[in-house]
């Protein structure tokens, strides 16, 4: 490794250099301010249901506490096979599914699989940074194609400059759809254009459809997003990231799952064993039981936050100095604030004089810079004080 690459403190430089989270970096030092209304973290509110804690008691008490396959147990693979094709109406056959320990597990080893120092990866934003920095991690250069609001309130990709991003070095696309702030929801039809085109160029699509459940306007079966999944076929060069951690409640839990081509899986089976060695094995026997009898409090959770929405997008749309896009999935008003430059010195206004805790918008990337992410995953007596206190700064 040549010596300009490496740290003062001897890490390599691409990992010293890496910024931190701006989200924690607004919300470490107000965690126990008194009375603060906290909309920062893009996590539901309720904690996990009962019947998929009782799920892990009871796996714990059958002794699932051992090693267990790199690619995840057979119950939790089989459950998800079963749920994703029934979800997407076609066959998801089992070699294409491996269990991960978060989403965010298996977007590093994306990156591991996929990247190498001179490649690069084209990322739609504004976005949740992790992926444009696990792109780093590897050496590799993660370049920006920004969503644009249009005139009709909603936000567009355009794929011609999607795609005037790529160049011969171009590895992978990544999509996060329903996104990670904006609530955009990919159409169907231009995940269809850009999985055409992939194929002809021998570009890798990487989608986050963490969110996928969470969608407000699709007409869809189950409500559910447009998926990659709907179109690709098996050998596709296609990776689908899902997670159990918003539909389920279950973020702290930290298991998540990929859909990728079968031949892909013994090189997943391998990157598991060399960074976690499979995820925790109790954790995924309560997995299957959240997939299997989890429905109803899925449906419940969509129908909650499809109200909060609502309620956030009439008030906070309302305000003068507000422009908002109505989102269309995930749980966040992504909204820009007229006359405002700094979106983490705005972040640490609203906490000292609104008491309420929201995300700046450079924590999604530099497009993203004069917006804020208020996350609407609480319940509606949170939300209206919210409101509430933000009118007199906003409205």
């Amino acid at each position: 490794m040549d010596a300009d690459a490496r740290a003062a403190n001897g890490l390599r430089r691409s990992i010293e250099d890496l910024p931190e989270s701006l989200i924690r970096y607004v919300s470490e030092p107000n965690m126990d301010r008194a009375g603060l209304v906290r909309l920062w973290f893009g996590e539901p509110d309720r904690p996990t249901p009962d019947f998929i804690k009782r799920a892990a008691e009871a796996a714990l008490a059958d002794n699932h506490v051992f090693y267990a396959s790199n690619r995840g147990v057979p119950p939790l693979r089989e459950a998800i096979c079963e749920y994703a094709t029934g979800l997407h109406g076609r066959p998801i056959s089992l070699d294409r599914i491996t269990v991960s320990g978060s989403g965010m597990n298996a977007i590093m080893m994306i990156s591991e699989a996929l990247l190498s120092r001179g490649d690069n990866i084209v990322v739609v934003g504004p976005v949740w940074p992790n992926c444009r920095e696990t792109a780093r991690i590897m050496d590799a250069e993660p370049r920006e194609a920004l969503l644009r609001l249009g005139a009709d309130g909603r936000w567009h990709l355009d794929i011609d400059e999607l795609f005037s991003h790529c160049d011969e070095h171009t590895r992978a696309i990544f999509i996060n759809s329903p996104g990670n702030p904006t609530g955009w929801v990919m159409p169907a039809e231009e995940q269809l254009a850009v999985l055409e085109e992939c194929r002809r160029r021998g570009i890798w699509v990487v989608s986050d459809e963490v969110y996928i459940r969470l969608a407000y306007e699709s007409g869809l079966p189950l409500g559910r997003a447009p998926s990659f999944l709907d179109i690709a076929e098996d050998e596709d060069r296609v990776v689908v990231v899902n997670s159990f951690s918003k539909s389920w409640s279950m973020t702290g839990w930290r298991l998540g799952w990929m859909t990728h081509p079968p031949s892909a899986g013994d090189g997943f089976s391998k990157l598991m064993e060399y960074n976690i060695a499979s995820p925790t094995t109790f954790v995924q026997y309560a997995g299957v039981t959240a997939i299997r009898e989890g429905e109803d409090f899925v449906t419940e959770t969509v129908e909650r936050y499809r109200r909060n929405r609502d309620v956030v997008v009439q008030r906070l749309g309302a305000m003068e100095r507000v422009t908002l896009s109505k989102p269309e999935g995930a749980f966040y008003a992504f909204f820009a604030v007229d006359g405002m430059t700094d979106s983490v010195a705005f972040a640490q206004t609203l906490i000292e004089e609104a008491g309420v805790g929201l995300a700046p918008g450079l924590a999604f990337g530099d497009g993203a810079e004069g917006w804020m992410r208020l996350c609407f995953a609480a319940d509606i007596e949170t939300i209206a004080e919210a409101m509430d206190r933000l009118q007199p700064i906003l409205g």
